[in-house]
């Protein structure tokens, strides 16, 4: 998961403030990129300036999702031969990883990332912010839940696949230890729903950055 920012400040300063989340400088890395850790200390992704010369001019802000593949050329292959737009072809992002962009055939954008040195963040099942699955609504969520199982070869276990008219998109399930507080911390930049019939918000920063929260179920995970 990767904040792609026009606003780093701002959106360090939202994030922290509602979900406790802590955006730092990695002072390891070369590039010097930002990392996302919980308030327990686990690293749960990055974020990106907008303003970086590598991006087109125009990209909008948005949440980037990596997921992690065996063969990103040929896994490229497979989802352009069953309906999707290459947006980026396959690329090594230093001795990090190889990556690729595309466009699913229902209208959602994802990275497709082969791990070389750096095989994603890990940290405990339901711990507190953390991301503990990811949903995609679409028009179309039997053919999209098709696509990824026949690019990954094999059904993906931490993904939703929901019914809805909304713009295509992924979105990340944070789980909190008290929902009603991040509300209250968002300031009107929620919208109360539901996910998998519990309460649920819809949290967006101020520049757009959208994910879901939910309530933690303290020894069940976020299951």
């Amino acid at each position: 998961m990767d904040l792609k920012t026009r606003d780093l400040p701002g959106t360090t300063a939202f994030f922290a403030a509602t979900l406790g989340w802590h955006l730092t400088v990695d002072e390891e890395d070369p590039r010097r990129s930002t990392r996302i850790t919980t308030g327990d200390g686990h690293r749960v992704g990055g974020a990106s300036d907008l303003a970086n010369p590598v991006y087109p001019p125009g990209t909008p802000a948005h949440i980037a999702f990596y997921l992690a593949v065996d063969d990103v050329d040929a896994r490229t292959a497979t989802a352009v031969a069953n309906g999707a737009r290459l947006v980026l072809p396959p690329f090594d992002a230093g001795d990090q990883g190889r990556v690729a962009t595309l466009v699913d055939p229902v209208g959602a954008a994802v990275s497709l990332w082969q791990p070389y040195r750096f095989g994603g963040w890990g940290f405990p099942q339901g711990a507190p912010g953390t991301p503990h699955r990811m949903v995609l609504t679409c028009q179309r969520p039997d053919r999209a839940r098709e696509f990824y199982r026949k690019v990954t070869g094999t059904a993906p276990v931490h993904a939703d696949f929901a019914s809805g008219d909304a713009p295509s998109q992924w979105e990340v399930v944070v789980a909190v230890a008290d929902l009603e507080t991040v509300a209250a911390r968002a300031l009107g930049q929620v919208a109360w729903s539901a996910d998998r019939g519990r309460p649920a918000l819809r949290l967006t920063s101020p520049e757009g950055l959208t994910l879901r929260v939910v309530q933690l179920r303290h020894g069940l995970g976020d299951r």
